[in-house]
């Protein structure tokens, strides 16, 4: 069935994307069409589970954080060994089995298996962003990255505002919205059986060398959005000027056993990478700041809840995070459109945004009206939304899309142990077990400790960039007829957006 289905799109080469461009956007559309995410915490406080805000926030939530960590890299191999089609099918699978428990599993072991399966979901979601790289040829890289993000920002936010309208003006039960989630992620399960199977993958079952076509970076850009879209990518960027792509171990021995060849490149490439001073900050920032995001959109409901309890009053959590999602989107699209020396002034603006996002977080600790509490969250997600942006073209800019899949697996590998790490001493019950409320005191106060390190990073490169210029106005003053020479740079060359 699905041979004859693909040969009806093999007959004309350029078509051929067609197919499962568009099968893979109707599952990730349908994947990310969860009415019920916005209002998670009143249902689980509600009537049907009855849980308690502790239970919640001290033994339920943070299994996702360990399951997906313990997940996490195994799933990373394994998608790129088995050329992702199989994992995008568990991930359809734990899907399912989540909404299913969430349905009617109760008590709290039960909601731990839910978080359990939902980390298999996050940790498979690589496989949707790296399978349609296996199955187009890299002239469509740019255009099928642009729909697969697309389809699911839309998707996330028709969601967000279907959900507040139900809730709202239909008055709908928050068990009715869950079991519109699970129609939408079944439906989403069996598209997936749909997909063409992959020849090649990126690192396991790659071409040749000599095959290998490298895109433009725009394209790895595109690739790593997980919450956000990068609509200004539209510009080429230059390919890496790090040599050696992927397949050639150098002048050393060559391990025989092809796993083995495949993870000492992997090696190889990181340890290239990061000897960038630029990127190694660059990617420092990605790290810290990404776990502490997650961990905010892990507990922000809580909070919410806190502030306004569902039982007592209305709540917008669906309105506030499909702004959340179009501001997101919003921030990362202006980015693309801004003309800033990045090299200079980038880790500055790190800086700056960092602090934005520390006031926010603490506003949200210390108000006690809700509104407060949304506009404080609205800023802050849009910072960060912003802030990702540029630390991905910054990152990715110079990177073959070999060696930018490896960074961005590295840096979310190292900011989920980090969040793990936080949650251990913050949330779990064998730690400081700290209230909703003092938790985004922490949170707010980890920002403030982004922003100065990156404070003084920043001020350390004006500083430096200032001197070297005097420097050099000072040697062409003295011997104008000597050619100016801009010297060795220890950092990858930036992008002006």
């Amino acid at each position: 069935m699905e041979g004859t289905a693909m040969g009806c799109f093999q007959t004309s080469p350029s078509h051929s994307w067609l197919y499962p461009t568009v099968i893979l956007c109707i599952f990730g559309f349908f994947s990310m069409m969860r009415p019920s995410e916005p209002f998670l915490i009143p249902y689980l406080s509600g009537p049907d589970k009855n849980l308690t805000s502790t239970e919640m926030t001290n033994e339920i939530f943070p299994v996702w954080t360990y399951s997906y960590l313990v997940l996490l890299f195994p799933v990373f191999v394994l998608t790129d060994y088995v050329r992702y089609k199989p994992v995008i099918i568990v991930q359809g699978m734990s899907f399912i089995i989540t909404w299913l428990l969430l349905l009617f599993g109760q008590g709290v072991k039960a909601m731990q298996a839910v978080e359990f399966f939902y980390g298999m979901v996050t940790a498979t979601e690589v496989a949707y962003y790296a399978y349609i790289y296996s199955v187009v040829s890299p002239e469509h890289y740019q255009k099928v990255s642009s729909y697969c993000r697309s389809v699911t920002l839309v998707a996330y936010t028709a969601a967000s505002v279907l959900a507040q309208l139900l809730v709202s003006l239909a008055k709908l039960s928050y068990f009715y919205l869950n079991i519109i989630s699970l129609a939408s992620v079944s439906v989403a399960f069996l598209f997936s059986l749909f997909l063409p199977m992959p020849k090649k993958s990126m690192f396991f079952h790659a071409k040749p060398s000599k095959d290998i076509q490298k895109p433009s970076n725009t394209n790895a850009v595109l690739e790593e959005c997980q919450e956000h879209e990068t609509p200004g990518c539209d510009e080429e960027k230059p390919t890496s000027e790090i040599p050696a792509p992927l397949g050639k171990l150098g002048d050393g021995p060559k391990p025989k056993h092809a796993t083995v060849r495949v993870f000492v490149q992997w090696f190889q490439d990181l340890k290239e990478c990061y000897s960038s001073k630029n990127l190694f900050y660059w990617s420092l920032w990605w790290a810290l700041s990404t776990a502490g995001f997650n961990q905010v959109l892990n507990y922000v409901q809580v909070l919410w809840d806190y502030k306004a309890p569902s039982q007592n009053s209305f709540i917008y959590n669906g309105a506030v995070e499909a702004i959340a999602t179009f501001g997101g989107a919003v921030a990362a699209f202006a980015v693309g459109y801004v003309k800033v020396n990045w090299d200079l002034l980038g880790e500055l603006a790190l800086a700056i945004f960092s602090v934005v996002n520390a006031g926010s977080l603490l506003l949200m600790h210390y108000t006690a009206d809700i509104w407060a509490c949304y506009a404080g969250y609205l800023l802050f997600k849009a910072g960060y939304m912003l802030l990702i942006t540029i630390a991905v073209f910054q990152i990715a800019a110079n990177l073959s899309m070999e060696r930018y899949a490896l960074v961005f697996g590295i840096n979310n590998f190292i900011a989920l142990v980090i969040q793990t790490i936080v949650t251990v001493i913050v949330v779990d019950q064998r730690g400081l077990n700290l209230p909703i409320r003092i938790q985004f005191l922490v949170y707010g106060s980890y920002f403030a400790v982004i922003a100065g390190i990156f404070l003084m990073r920043s001020t350390s490169i004006i500083y430096s960039a200032k001197c070297q210029k005097k420097l050099q106005s000072s040697a062409l003053s003295q011997n104008p007829y000597r050619p100016q020479s801009e010297g060795p740079r220890d950092v990858i060359p930036g992008t002006t957006l």
